[in-house]
């Protein structure tokens, strides 16, 4: 079924509202957001210009997260509102074809008109891949963190642990964070090895600016035998970002999923990336 509705009318909106999945490496852009002053390569940019060729108008999509420069995707979801109704197939594979081979859509859906890709999310979650030896990768250079040093994954472990749970993270937060309120809900951070990978495996009610990738340097540093376990507690507890060390690069950083009320019946895929052993 095929239904396009004028662009003026009694209502200035959308009628048709629908939620996507979307999946992407980020090395070749400058993260998700669009930059309308400075026009750079985003993710945004690319989606919204796929979804206007098939909606034949204009679209602007809202993403669960937005990510750094670098860093890829696995499950962002979006939504978007549309003056036309297209089968969810005609989205996914149209959708597809118009897009370049690092970035694709999982699943497109019509939703109700209060899903809300941002407010509604309750979760966010990420992974962080490791490659820790002594001679660099030359698959997925951009794909993971490589690093030469030694990494004893029981101290990092043992240092993840102070972060779990509600707190301040003023001290892993980026020095240009616009979040009013630096205080989230870490509701797990695990350290695992998936072959020769070292996996951080983080999920929160929200994340700060280069959150993620802040407590990967705390952890790496304490991992590598350059600082003490209790170390992580103490950034935290600093609440100064100039106590926390190097920020880890964004490569190897994956947006893997995002929770929402079982009421929008939203479909499940592999958290990913595709390439662990393991997918949950």
């Amino acid at each position: 079924m095929q239904q396009d509705r004028p662009l003026s009318g009694a209502t200035d909106v959308a009628p048709y509202r629908y939620a996507a999945a979307v999946e992407y490496a980020g090395a070749a852009y400058h993260g998700w957001q669009k930059q309308t002053r400075d026009p750079v390569p985003s993710i945004q940019s690319e989606v919204e210009s796929a979804l206007s060729r098939i909606a034949n108008h204009p679209v602007d999509v809202v993403c669960a997260g937005r990510t750094d420069a670098g860093v890829s995707a696995c499950r962002q979801v979006i939504h978007f509102d549309t003056w036309v109704e297209r089968p969810e197939r005609a989205w996914l594979m149209g959708g597809n074809t118009h897009l370049p081979d690092d970035i694709a859509f999982l699943w497109v859906k019509p939703v109700r008109a209060d899903f809300h890709a941002r407010f509604s999310a309750l979760s966010r979650r990420y992974r962080y891949l490791i490659y820790s030896s002594a001679v660099k990768p030359a698959v997925l250079t951009k794909g993971v963190t490589w690093t030469w040093k030694t990494l004893e994954i029981e101290r990092m472990q043992q240092a993840a642990r102070a972060l779990v749970g509600e707190h301040d993270f003023t001290s892993y937060r980026a020095v240009g964070c616009q979040a009013k309120n630096p205080v989230r809900r870490v509701e797990h951070l695990q350290i695992y090895r998936e072959g020769q990978l070292l996996v951080i495996d983080i999920k929160a009610n929200a994340f700060l600016h280069h959150m993620v990738r802040n407590i990967a340097g705390v952890l790496m540093k304490i991992g590598a035998g350059e600082a003490e376990v209790d170390w992580a507690q103490q950034v935290l507890d600093a609440r100064d970002r100039r106590q926390g060390g190097v920020t880890a690069p964004p490569f190897g950083l994956y947006f893997v999923d995002v929770g929402y009320p079982p009421e929008f019946v939203l479909p499940q895929t592999a958290l990913g990336p595709y390439f662990l052993l393991s997918a949950d």
